[in-house]
């Protein structure tokens, strides 16, 4: 079965993309290429078991288990030595992908609390976007009893578009709530 973004992308979005940005080909039209989600726990250096909760609380909203990521150099300002674990990450691509991106925009953005909209300033001239959020307890499938401390992450939406107006664009076609700016009141 083909996710709905997907589906949405190939009958909608690329024909929008191409009237507007004047593609000749088809295989030019920006995509998604993948997700990146990453929690960094800096608890986990005093406490192993918070790094536990944030694994097993990422593959629950992922579908995918997460690769630990470790300290690259020592500092001693912040108590962590090199090559200790320190955060979790998972890449989406294809189907996980699609699918995560809909429950996010669908389900767990409309879930936070005072919600005014992503910020869109947050390209990184390449097409990239990346944004954080504050809470884990926005997505359906955490069981709010059971986190012992909130954690944020940072998602991180690779397009292929080689300019930030060509992500904004398709992204905005794609459903993501940015933050409008002040002169369009």
């Amino acid at each position: 079965m083909v996710p709905r973004l997907k589906e949405k992308y190939k009958k909608e979005i690329i024909p929008q993309m191409k009237e507007k940005f004047k593609y000749k080909n088809i295989m030019s039209v920006p995509k998604i290429d993948k997700v990146v989600i990453n929690m960094g726990v800096g608890r986990a250096v005093t406490d192993k078991a918070e790094l536990d909760n944030a694994v097993k609380e990422l593959s629950l909203i992922t579908g995918q288990k997460p690769a630990i990521t470790k300290s690259r150099k020592s500092i001693a300002g912040f108590k962590i030595r090199d090559n200790v674990p320190i955060g979790c990450r998972v890449t989406l691509r294809n189907v996980f992908m699609y699918e995560f991106l809909d429950r996010l925009l669908n389900i767990a953005i409309p879930r936070i609390r005072d919600f005014r909209g992503l910020p869109i300033n947050s390209f990184d001239k390449r097409g990239n976007y990346n944004f954080g959020i504050k809470d884990q307890s926005i997505f359906p499938e955490i069981n709010p009893d059971t986190i012992k401390t909130t954690q944020g992450m940072n998602i991180t939406v690779v397009t292929t578009s080689e300019t930030d107006d060509e992500a904004v664009h398709m992204l905005e076609l794609f459903g993501f709530p940015f933050k409008k700016k002040k002169d369009e009141n």
